[in-house]
This record gives structure tokens, sequence and C-alpha cells, in this order.
């Protein structure tokens, strides 16, 4: 004999033609809508992550990971100290920077920015600077080497230039806080710049429409730092290691050199909220799909409920037999978890396959419909970025199987209370 006998059973019924058309539109419709439903929670987790890698990589192009400097905003022997923090564990990259506050001034406009002085030999160890530039002088490259200490180039954002007026080769002026002593009062510096590149980063964190570049000596004579720097931006291995590898910096310094005191800030400081905000959104939509799925798994219970209506006899005569209570729960369990797997399934299937081209489908009824789903003001980008993970492919799944699997506990058990007698009364 088949063992075991409620697999069998549960099969059995599973493939048997419906004498009631309606059960068996009741078991298509379960089964359809638990399909609709992981494949739409797996398309979402995917865009959600692909969302939050994109936003990753737009705020880590230019953004620092860790910040280190000291309680009076000056390095001294920033070169030693670098060396001795890229021996530090996590640590893969670390560059000097000079950063202060101005103004630039041209065509009679003005636009307050955030000046950043770098190495440019060094800058492509802790940021992608040199990737975001769209237009460059260096003989047509579109790289930061056109930096060169004395000859006061200007790297500027997209948006800095439009709003501006300039354009490669023209020059602006750079008005910042320091100050100098004339006849007529205090006046404050201002240095002549030639704009050597523009970059685009990002649309919505404000890099293309507040940062500058300048060569760090410059920024250095500019600003008065002599030959110290306001700190030492690190690039890490583990990014999200930050507020762990941040605090263990400052420990070893401070009981390194503990003459000056020493701060490592990191990027979750200003962009952690943000962060936190996506992945909470992310555990929300799960929460709220995971609704689909119960609303599928609610047909599985009235498919089951009327299956056990139809075989009320069949049970009654399995119990005649020998059948034990244990045995009748076990068959319709099966049988509403085969329906449930094959829903599921194709579920995840179809979700794996609409995750990995959910960019063309939306490119496509774009330009059918002639309606923009994705606009970059709005998502930071001009496309549906999309990031299977087989973490999430799992975590679903499972969720799916115990939905139903809680489904079919009530129509089973309520076929296991079948009375024979009763049920054979009319036979």
């Amino acid at each position: 004999m088949f063992k075991p006998l409620s697999l069998f059973i549960g099969l059995r019924y599973t493939r048997a033609k419906r004498r009631n058309r309606f059960i068996s539109f009741i078991s298509f419709m379960s089964t359809a809508g638990l399909a609709l439903g992981v494949m739409v929670l797996i398309t979402v987790l995917s865009v959600m992550n692909g969302f939050n890698t994109e936003i990753e990589k737009q705020v880590f192009s230019l953004a620092s990971q860790i910040t280190v400097t000291n309680v009076q905003g000056e390095l001294a022997s920033w070169p030693q100290l670098r060396q001795s923090i890229l021996t530090r564990p996590g640590v893969v990259g670390a560059a000097p920077i000079v950063t202060g506050t101005g103004m630039l001034v041209a065509n009679g406009r003005v636009q307050g920015i955030q000046v950043t002085g770098i190495q440019p030999s060094l800058e492509s160890q802790v940021s992608s600077l040199a990737s975001k530039m769209i237009e460059g002088v260096d003989t047509g490259k579109k790289t930061i080497q056109s930096l060169k200490a004395g000859q006061f180039g200007i790297i500027i954002g997209k948006q800095i230039a439009a709003s501006l007026g300039v354009g490669l080769g023209d020059r602006v002026t750079l008005v910042t806080p320091t100050h100098s002593v004339s006849p007529i009062g205090i006046m404050p510096d201002f240095k002549r710049f030639t704009v050597v590149g523009i970059f685009h980063a990002s649309n919505g964190f404000g890099f293309d429409s507040m940062y500058a570049f300048i060569d760090l000596r410059d920024a250095q004579a500019l600003y008065r730092f002599g030959d110290h720097v306001s700190g030492l931006q690190l690039k890490l291995k583990q990014v999200f290691q930050a507020p762990n590898i941040s605090s263990e910096i400052t420990t070893w310094l401070n009981q390194t050199q503990p003459l000056i005191p020493y701060v490592a800030t990191n990027w979750t400081q200003q962009y952690g909220p943000m962060f936190n905000a996506i992945e909470m959104q992310k555990n929300i939509m799960f929460l709220v799909l995971l609704l689909i799925i119960m609303v599928a798994a609610f047909n599985l219970v009235c498919t089951l409920v009327m299956v056990v209506n139809e075989k009320r006899s069949d049970i009654a005569i399995l119990k005649t037999l020998g059948a034990s209570r244990g045995l009748v729960l076990r068959v319709f369990i099966i049988q509403g978890m085969i329906i449930a797997s094959i829903g599921i399934v194709v579920g995840v299937m179809l979700g794996v396959l609409l995750a990995e081209h959910v960019n063309a489908v939306v490119t496509w009824i774009q330009s059918v419909f002639g309606i923009e789903i994705v606009s970059p003001s709005v998502y930071l980008t001009d496309r549906v970025p999309s990031l299977l993970s087989s973490f999430d492919v799992v975590h679903v799944t499972i969720a799916a199987f115990l939905v139903c699997l809680t489904a079919t506990l009530y129509p089973a058990f309520n076929a296991s209370k079948t009375q024979p007698a009763e049920a054979l009364r009319y036979e």
C-alpha cells in the first residue's frame, strides 16, 4: 500500500474532477490569488531594494563615510595620521580635505556653496567624483586631474553652473568668510577661479547645487590653514559598519594621541534617518502586501470547506475502515498545501521574472500610454531600479506557506470531526 496513506488520498482528491464546478473555480482563484500575491510582494521588495541601493550609490559617491578631525577643526601632520588610520580594520581608503563655505559670483549672480579642497591623486580612494564628471578642460578628459595647485581651478556642480550661467573656462569669483583689514575697514577675502570641470551627482541631495571642489593647497592658502587640513575622509569596506568603526577610531586616537581630542563622525549622523525610513517603509509594504496572500488564503479556506462537505461520505467510509482523526486531518492539510504550493511556486517564478525586467515593463508602459511613472525630480532616478534578493524570496515563500498552512487547519479539523453515522444516514 502507498505510504503514507494521507499523502496518497490527498493527491487523489487534488487530481480528482469536481462534481461541483463552483468548487473548481474557487480552487483556481485561490491558486491565482496566491500566485499574484507572491509575485507582487517579491517585485515590490526588489524595487525597494533597488531604490535603496540607488540612493546609497548617489549619497556615497560624494558624501564622506567617516570624517576624522579634532576639536580644533585642524589636523597637523596628517600624512602620518593617514598612514596610521589605513592600518585600522575595515578602512580601505583615506584622503585629506579642507572644507569651508563661500559664495560664487559670476554674471551678476550669487550662489552659496560648500567648498572642499581635495588632493586629486588621493580623492579616488574615498569618493566617485571622477566618475561623476560630465565636462572637463584637461585635454577634453572628464577627470579631476584638472585641479592643479597654484592655478586656482574649480570644479562645480551642474546646477551651480546653470544658476550662474557659466561653463568650462569661465571665470568666477569665490568670496570666503575669512577677512582682511583695509583702510576702509574689514573686507572679506575673494579669489578668481577658472571653471575646469562640471560634475553631476544626483538630483535629490544638493550635491550639484551646493558643492564645489578646488585643489587642496589652494584651499589651504585661501582658508589660511597653512600645512594643516580640516580632516581626513575615510572609505570603508562595509559602509554600514561606520558607527562602530568611527567609535573605535575615536577611542584609539584619543588613547594614542591624547593631547588634542579627536572626533570621528560618520554618515549615519546626517543620512541615517533617511535609510531607516526606507527600511521601515519596506517592512510596512511587506505587511500590507501580505494581506493579498491572506485574501487568497481565505479563498483556500472556502475551497477546503466545500471539499469537506462534498467528501463527507468518503470521510465516513474511511473512518468506518479504521482511519483515525489524525489521518483525516492530514489528508485535507495536504490537499490544501498542494493547492497552495502550486500558487506559491508559480508566484515565485513570475515574481523573479518581473523583478528582473520591471524597468523594461515600466518603460514600455510609459512609451505606450505616454505617461511618466518615474520622475527624476521625485524618485532621484529616471528608471525603476530593481535588486532581487534571495533572502527576500525565501522570506516571502516561508511567510506564504505559513499563512496557507494556518488557513488549512480549520477545514481539516472540521473534516476530522465527521461522524460516520451522521454522514452516511442518507446515503
